[in-house]
């Protein structure tokens, strides 16, 4: 594990009416470096015992060379972490942090067709992926950004990404809102996120691997319905939220 470091927010944006970027320095390194897919815990203010004070969130943006980093987190009600990020914590805040975290990362030579599915700010390991795939030239088959919420106003990076599919060839990136009739935009779609990788699979099947991040609910329907479609476990990792 590594050593608890002071951390700083540096900038806070507001994204949607329920989710807020949060721009973290290390001042105390030159550069905060990470795989793409991993995360960070947090020591906030908010319990007397340590394990009640920790949260870990899955860093957003691609590695950079510098000493900052972004989160994207919702406010989740009666959350004491997201209530202290949210009511509390303004630019100058200290405290400390842990990480990088995790193996939830691609491989170093991607040799398969990528489907990256997520809802909501599970969003923010793929974002990382993506941006630094493309900042680092790094050889790829086809990748799909599957992205779920429910209504337009819930939708994270949804602009930047769809452009990201204008520069980078074989990324794709596909928006789905579950509360919503109609859709209007190219590559948005009503409905669930199941519905899009099936289709394409169902087009096309190709060796693959999938990358899950999200709510419980949706990767384990998604594991379901991936095995269903004939592929096997080991093509199948997560990053379960909440």
């Amino acid at each position: 594990m590594k050593d608890w470091q002071k951390g700083i927010i540096v900038a806070i944006e507001v994204e949607t009416p329920h989710t807020k970027k949060f721009f973290i320095q290390v001042p105390e390194i030159e550069k905060f470096d990470f795989i793409p897919g991993q995360f960070v815990t947090l020591d906030l203010p908010i319990n007397e015992q340590k394990n009640k004070r920790w949260r870990s969130y899955s860093i957003a943006s691609a590695p950079n060379g510098t000493n900052v980093f972004e989160l994207i987190i919702v406010y989740l009600e009666g959350g004491a972490g997201t209530n202290y990020l949210f009511k509390e914590a303004t630019i100058g805040t200290e405290f400390l942090l842990r990480g990088p975290l995790g193996k939830f990362t691609l491989p170093e030579k991607i040799e398969k067709n990528i489907f990256l599915i997520c809802t909501g700010t599970g969003i923010a390991p793929f974002r990382s992926m993506v941006h630094y795939i493309h900042e680092h030239k790094i050889p790829h088959h086809q990748i799909h950004l599957i992205f779920g919420c429910r209504k337009f106003a819930d939708g994270l990076y949804l602009k930047e990404l769809s452009e990201l599919t204008k520069i980078e060839s074989n990324f794709h990136f596909h928006a789905c809102f579950s509360r919503e009739n109609e859709v209007h935009e190219p590559g948005h779609y009503t409905g669930y996120v199941h519905q899009v990788y099936e289709h394409l699979l169902q087009k096309n099947k190709t060796a693959a691997s999938f990358y899950l991040c999200g709510w419980k609910n949706m990767i384990d329907e998604a594991k379901e319905r991936i095995l269903a479609l004939g592929y096997d476990r080991k093509d199948i990792h997560l990053e379960l939220y909440g």
